[in-house]
């Protein structure tokens, strides 16, 4: 018997080029490290029919009007290549640069939309649940929204929020074999089922229910050995029946695997930690450094970027009606919280002034080699303050400043660099 232990889970996605159109698979390349609760999960739309002269007071059928999918991911020790993910298929465009022997990736808001069913770029994904249970390829997943959340004294935390088309493939599949009620083997149409052993193999026949035709009243069936050959044999034990009905034996097997049920090795960075990130206010960008500023150490609390790109998933025509066939954004928007002790009206000042002022974030970890280290920087040309309450903390004089990011007519409204050994993310597939 497998181990169904949720710690077994696993998630692959294509991270370094993206889907060359909605609903596309593209070939998965790393593994992530996201939490343990974090699962992929189907949305059906269904719909009963109540509205209908059934000649029945309560609703007799539900129609089934395909399905999305949706996730969050949950980094709770950013790595470089975590946030770079995130933040290349949230914010749209990312160009790539040598640095030593790593990589700089210079993220960017895309400049309209990708093409006429997409705003962002999609990435597939796939899922392992428990060690057996099923592993399900999602097509056409959008980041959403984005968290990436400094707090002292801890480790960079990021978050995305993920929806997607809903076109699936699962490992799992369900085959009726007509037989007698007292048969003791069933042979499948065409499908070997998975596995290296005879254990394995019994282990991925799931369930094996059978009913008379046109009934939904099922007996399950013991299966007792799986052959490796294709197609494959179940021996089970004989309902008892006479020999003289056939039934519909519905199967739930894994059969043997595709080349995408594999999962790629997961890259390995040392997450970041937020006493390597400095915060610096009121600056500005020249177009390559960000020039003046005050820096805001230890009187710092807690910073936090948020990213939401309010992503409309729709059923369109020619999509086939299981799944959706656009993914629009409906207006990114983008936020800065902080909180800092208050050492002076500087923060008060700009909210009353309503001046705007630049925003940098640099967090730097390890060296990857002599004079590059793996790097999350992060540059808001132009923000504004919204508000800037007072309020007391631990006994001092705290102050929670909300911002704006706003679009800069040269800059644009955020820069992200990524310094690592990872060669692209979102490209243009090959």
């Amino acid at each position: 018997m497998y181990n169904t232990r949720a710690k077994l889970n696993l998630l692959a996605v294509s991270m370094g080029a993206m889907e060359a159109a909605i609903n596309t698979e593209q070939d998965t390349d790393a593994s992530l490290l996201v939490g343990v609760d974090d699962y992929i999960n189907i949305d059906p739309r269904r719909e009963n029919n109540a509205d209908e002269m059934t000649g029945k007071e309560e609703p007799d059928m539900i129609y089934d009007l395909g399905a999305l999918a949706s996730a969050t991911f949950n980094f709770g020790k950013l790595q470089p290549h975590q946030a770079a993910f995130l933040l290349a298929y949230g914010l749209g465009s990312c160009a790539t640069a040598a640095a030593g022997d790593g990589f700089l990736h210079t993220i960017t808001p895309i400049d309209g939309d990708l093409d006429p069913a997409r705003s962002n770029p999609s990435f597939t994904a796939v899922q392992r649940v428990a060690q057996t249970i099923v592993k399900r390829r999602f097509a056409s997943c959008f980041v959403d929204a984005v968290t990436i959340n400094f707090t002292t004294d801890d480790w960079v935390k990021g978050t995305g929020t993920i929806k997607a088309t809903g076109k699936r493939t699962d490992s799992v599949i369900e085959e009726t074999v007509v037989a007698l009620d007292n048969a003791t083997s069933l042979t499948l149409a065409e499908n070997g089922v998975h596995g290296s052993s005879a254990a394995e193999r019994l282990d991925n026949v799931q369930v094996v229910r059978a009913a008379a035709a046109g009934s939904d009243q099922y007996e399950f069936c013991t299966v007792t050995a799986v052959s490796d050959a294709t197609p494959a044999v179940l021996t089970i034990e004989s309902l008892g029946g006479g020999g003289e009905d056939n039934l519909n034996y519905k199967i739930l097997y894994v059969p043997t695997e595709a080349a995408w049920a594999t999962f790629p090795a997961r890259i390995t960075e040392t997450p970041l930690r937020v006493s390597q990130a400095c915060l610096y206010v009121g600056g500005g960008w020249s177009g390559t450094a960000f020039v003046g500023g005050q820096a805001m150490g230890s009187v710092l609390n807690s910073f936090e970027y948020q990213l939401n790109n309010n992503m409309d998933i729709k059923f369109s025509l020619c999509a086939g009606g299981e799944y959706a066939g656009r993914a629009w954004r409906g207006g990114r928007n983008q936020v800065l919280k902080l909180n800092r002790q208050t050492r002076d009206y500087l923060l008060q000042n700009y909210m009353l002034q309503n001046e705007n002022l630049g925003v940098r974030l640099l967090c730097e970890g390890a060296e990857y080699e002599a004079g590059h280290k793996y790097t999350l920087e992060m540059i808001f040309p132009r923000a504004g303050i919204l508000t800037a309450p007072l309020s007391s903390d631990n006994g001092l004089v705290a102050e929670a400043g909300d911002l704006q990011v706003l679009e800069d007519d040269t800059y644009g409204s955020v820069i992200v660099r990524v310094k690592n050994l990872v060669e692209t993310f979102a490209a243009e597939p090959a």
